[in-house]
This record gives C-alpha cells, structure tokens and sequence, in this order.
C-alpha cells in the first residue's frame, strides 16, 4: 500500500489549456479517493500524471513519500483500467490476465496459479479461453481490472471504468469494485463524473471544476454540507433549488428571506435563536443564495412534526409533474429567481432564471399542472452561500 501526495501540481499544455491548477490532495494508504467532475474538468489529466504517462508543469507528485519526478512510469508500481478497457484483442482471457506478470519474468508456474486465482475472484473463471471480442462489456471490465490488479500495485488509478458499461450492469459492477479494491487494501484513485458511482464507492470524494478543487470530504460531508454553490448543484437529483433571498434582520427576533420579485409575498424565517443568524446577518440589506433540496420540503398539509420548518408557507403555481413511478417532483413557480450555475466556468458571477422549486411528492399525488400549492421549508436542512460561491452558514473540520 502507498500514500498518493500531490503539492500544488499544475498542468498547462502547449496550446495554453490550463488542465489543472494548484492541485493539492493526499490520499492516504488503502483509501478509495473518487475525482468526480463534469467532462474536461481535468480528473483524468490527474490520473495520466499520477502513472507519469503525462508530465507535469509544476508541482511534484509524491508516492509512498518519494518524489516521482525523475521516476519513469513503468516503475512507479502504478495499474491503470482505462475507460475502454484496452485489452489485447488477438489473446485470450488467460493471457490478457498473465501478460503484466509475462512482462515481469515470472515463473510459468506462478502466472497459472495467480490467474486461476484472479478469474476466480473476478467471476470469469470460465471464460479463460475467450478473446475479447466474444466477451459482454461487463466480462470485459472485469478482466481490464483484474490484469491491472494481478501484478499487485501500491496505486490502483480507474479512469471512467464504468462509462462503457451498459445500465443494468453498473450497480452490480460498482459493488464489485468497491469490494475488491478494500479487500485487497490497495490505495485507489477512480476518475468519474457520475455522482452515484462518487457517493456510493468513496471513502472520500474531490469534487474538481474547471481544474480547479472545489470540496474535499466524506460522501456525508459533501452531499449534506457542500462548500459552494457549485457543489450542492452538482449533487443530488432532482438538482438542489438556489434561491436568490433578500436578507432582513430583525435584531433579538428573527433574520427574514424574501423570495419572492414582490416584496412581502414569499417569506422564510430563521429564529434568532439559530446560531447561522449572527452569519446571515452580515448580509441585511443585500442577497445570499439559499440552498434548499427537494426533500427538505412537503405540502402544507402534511407538515405536522416536520422538524425545522417555521408555519411559513411558500406558494407557487405547478408547472409540470415528473412521474417516476415510486415517487413524483412537483415544479412550482414561486415568483422567484434561481441561481443557474455553470458546469466549467468559475468567474464568480451567477446567472439567474425563473426559480421553478422541485417539490418531492409520494407517487401520483394528484397535483396537476396550473394549480395552486403550497409547501413548508425544513430549514434546518438549508443551505446558505454568498452569491460569489462560497458557503456562508458554516464550515466543516
């Protein structure tokens, strides 16, 4: 097992695409980190210079403590699965699985039997005699792994492993993975954009935009108390509302957030007794985003015991239903406006749009389009951030 250091690493290339910039991660011997991110966001840049397969511009990578730069890659005791799988296609299962340790003069003997033990571990013991190309997409990301594990590695880098791998096989297959690299304990790093893959398998998720690291925590940490604005949209589905909330304070009684374009008309409070008041009172007289998600709201009439919410109501015009068999997403239009964030571009400024709220409804509740509703906030499950990005209400440790 190793350590994975990256000091203030960068990556430029010649035609002047910053990839990367100041990148500084450590991940710790056995840990699974996932890079999660939208395309082109730089993870799988991150990846190549890991396995030195891409230099740096500046920065050094650390593995197990030495610094790697003078170190080529095929001794950096690095395997990489890479998203299309790159197996030799004229040589079967068996010798697909056995060429990392042909390569390293291993005695006949000892390939046989850590093959015959890998395609066991993997499920395909009976497909030794295949070649690639009589093999379904999830047969051949099992043998892409294990030719990468087999020759035991101190890193294990995946990059989109699952991107080819058709729906139906993806959880199975994420079981897999996750169960293997920790029974094994080696010190994985897997590149994704898909958020399930990140919330599902990580020990701890590095969410990157644009080159850039954006949060750093625990699946827990960045879904329920994401750093930016950029954060809480980029999890959760439906997408998390972003309001944009005009803040009153009222000294010793409450902080009020007006929703709504008409002055008076869609009104959240928070206590004075809620600790993020004294925060969110540093903004009376200007704007914050409040980050709220579906599930933190429910029909008026269905709120009793729901922890957190304030007897204020929010009512909006139904939009459209989404049905989705066990449960349904309501839109309503509130007369407010929505912060749209962009998936690549950082430059702290926020473009706004009619805030259609998403309500999380039980199956078919009978809402239809054009109708009046009204919901209830849990606003001990909101979200506060300055319009320029960060979180405001507090931090993690």
């Amino acid at each position: 097992m190793s350590t994975v250091s990256l000091d203030d690493v960068s990556k430029v290339f010649d035609d002047g695409t910053v990839a990367v910039q100041n990148l500084s991660l450590e991940v710790t011997s056995g840990e699974l980190m996932v890079l999660l991110g939208p395309s082109g966001c730089g993870k799988s840049t991150v990846l190549r210079m890991i396995a030195g397969l891409e230099p740096l511009s500046s920065g050094r990578i650390l593995l197990g403590g030495e610094d790697t730069e003078e170190v080529p890659a095929r001794n950096r005791g690095v395997s990489m699965v890479f998203q299309d799988f790159a197996l030799y296609p004229h040589m079967s299962v068996r010798e697909n699985l056995g060429f990392p340790l042909k390569i390293q003069r291993r005695p006949p003997t000892e390939i046989e039997d850590r093959v015959a033990g890998m395609a066991h571990q993997l499920g395909i013991a009976d497909l030794l005699d295949r070649r690639p190309g009589k093999l379904s997409g999830g047969q051949r990301q099992r043998v892409a792994m294990g030719r990468a594990i087999i020759r035991q590695p101190s890193v294990f880098l995946m990059d989109e492993p699952l991107s080819n791998v058709d729906s139906m096989l993806r959880s199975e297959l994420r079981a897999e993975i996750s169960d293997m690299v920790r029974s094994i304990g080696v010190t994985t790093i897997y590149v994704t954009h898909d958020q399930v893959e990140a919330l599902t398998m990580a020990d701890r998720v590095a969410i990157m935009r644009g080159g850039v690291l954006q949060d750093l925590g625990t699946p827990d940490q960045i879904y329920n108390q994401p750093g930016t604005i950029y954060v809480a949209a980029f999890l959760g589905a439906p997408r998390i509302n972003l309001l944009s909330a005009y803040v009153q304070v009222y000294l010793e009684s409450r902080v009020a957030l007006h929703l709504s374009r008409t002055p008076g008309s869609q009104v959240l409070s928070l206590p004075w007794s809620d600790p993020r008041c004294r925060m969110l009172a540093r903004y009376h007289g200007d704007r914050v985003v409040l980050g709220i998600r579906a599930e933190a709201l429910a029909p008026a009439h269905r709120t009793a015991g729901f922890p957190g919410h304030n007897g204020e109501g929010l009512t909006g015009q139904v939009r459209f239903v989404e049905h989705l068999g066990h449960e349904s997403i309501c839109y309503l239009d509130v007369g407010g406006e929505s912060v749209a964030v962009d998936d690549v571009v950082d430059d702290g400024r926020h473009h706004y749009t009619r805030a259609d709220l998403a309500v999380r409804l039980p199956a078919y509740p009978g809402v239809t389009p054009g109708g009046q509703f009204t919901v209830r906030a849990d606003l001990e499950q909101a979200h506060f951030f300055d319009p320029k990005g960060p979180r405001i209400d507090f931090r993690r440790h």
